[in-house]
């Protein structure tokens, strides 16, 4: 399954902050200046994640389905996950992609219906060297099921469009990449209005003229242009566990509270490498959210590191679920899913709405248990 993979993962070169513009303020200056990004010495981290839903008993017959870490690689390892409801749940994969989640039904007489999933994952930050080609070979079929379009994320018309004006005359999918990521961060905006983590309907960003959204919005845009000329991409759907290591605030969680702490990351596989990471929306996400001001250009102070090291680099405070699209929850009413990283829940009413979590009444906390070398 596409879920259960290996990644090249190496330390990233240092990159030097740019020049600090003179009208930056004595305290913004002082915090610039301390500002950094490195990947770490490669230790892993462990975490125990838990979910718990908990449904009104008035919404009778009912059916939860809460994602959970799917993902095997050389930075995530997804080791176990326990479950407890007072309905019948089990643990289920969408037979297709993946995509592990616990499913659980409740009867019309349950009450107040109720699952709680602990899951242990081990992370670790992420990193590729760029001046290495570690002989990971193109791969047809891989290639193949990585550039063909979806339902949110199409490759042709505005998004091919895009992908070409980026792209201009840079040669070989490194340099085409960079030029992805260097548009996206030039010209999509950091929404913070926008519900959730976004829909990540591309179309119809860019058919607002300057594209705005949040993760899943901005990285399926960067994942369709680079499908569009030929790159394999995709998104990776999961949540941030904790602080940032580097004194981003926007770049971590708390982790006793994480019901509004969902994340996705990008990746795109390029020959020699393997699958690198990628996270424009991330800098977007500070330009737009970590000062007071909204800062306007990647080559501030604050937003330089991280947008030097995101193309290629990202932190292991973050866990994965998956990388699923249009996924059909197992029992379900058979109606697709963009993505799974939220818990989703479907009542005689409908689906509840996954972007409202207290109104559905689910809560997400982590707690970290120690790191391991190994």
């Amino acid at each position: 399954m596409h879920s259960r993979r290996r990644f090249l993962s190496r330390a990233c070169a240092a990159t030097a902050a740019g020049a600090l513009p003179l009208a930056l303020p004595v305290r913004a200056l002082a915090a610039a200046e301390t500002r950094r990004f490195e990947p770490g010495d490669g230790a892993w981290r462990t975490f125990e994640v838990t979910t718990r839903v908990e449904l009104d008993p008035s919404a009778g017959a009912a059916q939860v389905w809460v994602p959970v870490p799917s993902v095997d690689s050389d930075w995530q390892r997804s080791l176990s996950t326990r479950f407890r409801s007072n309905g019948q749940a089990a643990l289920v994969h969408d037979g297709t992609q993946g995509a592990g989640m616990v499913h659980a039904r409740f009867g019309p007489d349950t009450g107040a219906a109720m699952l709680e999933v602990t899951s242990l994952v081990r992370t670790r930050d992420r990193a590729v060297d760029w001046r290495s080609r570690g002989g990971v070979p193109d791969d047809a079929s891989l290639r193949a099921a990585w550039t063909r379009p979806t339902a949110l994320v199409p490759t042709d018309g505005l998004v091919r469009s895009a992908a070409q004006q980026a792209v201009g005359g840079a040669e070989g999918d490194v340099a085409k990449l960079r030029a992805i990521y260097e548009w996206v961060a030039a010209n999509v905006d950091r929404e913070p209005s926008v519900r959730g983590c976004g829909e990540g309907d591309v179309k119809a960003m860019l058919q607002r003229g300057r594209p705005s959204g949040k993760c899943a919005d901005i990285n399926a845009l960067f994942v369709g242009m680079c499908r569009a000329v030929g790159i394999p991409a995709r998104d990776l759907y999961g949540v941030r566990l904790a602080p940032s290591a580097f004194g981003y605030k926007e770049l971590g969680s708390a982790s006793g509270s994480l019901a509004a702490a969902q994340h996705c990351r990008a990746e795109a596989y390029v020959q020699g490498h393997g699958w690198v990471a990628m996270d424009p929306a991330d800098v977007t996400k500070v330009m737009r959210q970590e000062t007071a001001q909204w800062i306007r250009s990647v080559d501030h102070p604050v937003v330089k590191p991280v947008h030097d090291k995101l193309f290629g680099c990202c932190e292991g405070n973050w866990m994965a679920y998956n990388d699923a699209h249009d996924l059909v929850l197992p029992g379900g009413d058979g109606k697709p899913l963009g993505f799974l990283m939220y818990p989703a829940a479907l009542t005689a009413a409908g689906r509840l709405d996954s972007y409202a979590p207290d109104a559905f009444r689910y809560r997400i906390a982590a707690r970290e248990i120690g790191g391991q070398a190994g």
